[in-house]
């Protein structure tokens, strides 16, 4: 079975780490462009993300936040822009003379945390960006949240609409992780029981030949005891967590609900730590989702370590589906 896979890079990434990991690939979100609400692009310093996946028949994609010039995301920038004509116009006008003088394979819309009444003027912004530059051979694809119902609560959902994007765009990237995350609770990035609950909500609203599901590549370290608003995890690399069970003597464990490793252990100053990450055995059983929805493949967050295990495990599932054109997904 082919699936397309795509993965998020930061400009800064290693070299080495960049060069081994294009093989892998379908797509490259490149992260990130901003945004003004006049529909100016922030440029992003893209040439050695391009010139990599170039070289590995990798399809980039210029990814647009709503972030402003801090590089935060900013749902008032992103609210004026969507509300003007003119600068939606202008905006969709930006992204194609960037991706024909770079030559990108198309756009990746990384909107958040977006007022609920813009939910519909996104949408329609996408379909209107879609309808611009598919004729031209670009694809437009669209991360969205983690949804489980079409009215979930929350800032980070309010302004995504599933059915709406279903039709909207060419690839919804789902971000199916971040349950546990730098300033929550202990638990597992994602679950599988709770990816499946998105999975079973979007296949009712997005075509799944369209879905890519996310997958983390990275893990946290929580020092315990737990202190909401206080407490902040550590980000580590899925091999810095399996090293570190090592250094400190840690049985790796495994979650059979939300089917992730995790251990425990005791640090130098006597602070007890939880640390919950990705392994063979997880990439297997969420990559397991993709052929039992019939997904079009998976997108992951992030690619800036690599992870050798991971790369293993989805070529003795799947093929990587190489794309001549960005317009074969559309």
């Amino acid at each position: 079975m082919e699936i397309l896979v795509n993965g998020y890079m930061y400009p800064f990434v290693a070299d080495d780490v960049l060069i081994a990991t294009t093989p892998h690939l379908s797509m490259l979100s490149m992260f990130t462009y901003g945004i003004t609400s006049e529909g100016d692009l922030i440029q992003l310093d893209d040439e050695n993300l391009i010139r990599a996946a170039r070289a590995d028949g990798v399809q980039p994609l210029m990814v647009i936040a709503a972030m402003n010039e801090q590089g935060t995301f900013d749902s008032q920038i992103a609210s004026d822009m969507l509300n003007n004509p003119q600068a939606r116009e202008r905006l969709i006008e930006n992204i194609l003379s960037n991706i024909q003088t770079k030559g990108l394979g198309g756009v990746d819309f990384d909107f958040e945390f977006l007022f609920p009444q813009d939910r519909e003027v996104y949408a329609s912004f996408v379909d209107q960006t879609r309808q611009r530059l598919n004729p031209q051979g670009y694809m437009v694809a669209v991360a969205l949240a983690p949804k489980t119902y079409a009215e979930q609560p929350g800032l980070l959902y309010e302004g995504h609409d599933y059915a709406l994007m279903g039709q909207a765009t060419n690839l919804a990237l789902i971000m199916t992780y971040e349950w546990g995350y730098r300033f929550g609770p202990p638990m597992a990035v994602a679950p599988v029981n709770l990816v499946r609950g998105v999975l079973d909500f979007a296949v009712t609203q997005i075509p799944p030949s369209k879905i890519l599901m996310g997958i983390p590549n990275y893990g946290y370290d929580w020092t315990l005891p737990f202190v909401q608003g206080q407490s902040m995890a550590e980000n580590i690399s899925n091999t810095e967590a399996v090293e570190r069970a090592a250094r400190v003597g840690a049985q790796i464990q495994y979650d059979q609900l939300a089917e992730t490793p995790f251990y425990r252990y005791i640090d130098d100053l006597g602070r007890e730590h939880e640390v919950w990450f990705e392994n063979e055995a997880s990439i297997r059983a969420k990559l397991n989702l993709v052929a039992e929805y019939g997904l079009a493949g998976v997108s992951y967050w992030n690619l800036m370590h690599y992870f050798p295990e991971n790369w293993a495990v989805l070529n003795s599932m799947y093929e990587v589906r190489k794309l001549s054109s960005p317009s074969e997904v559309f």
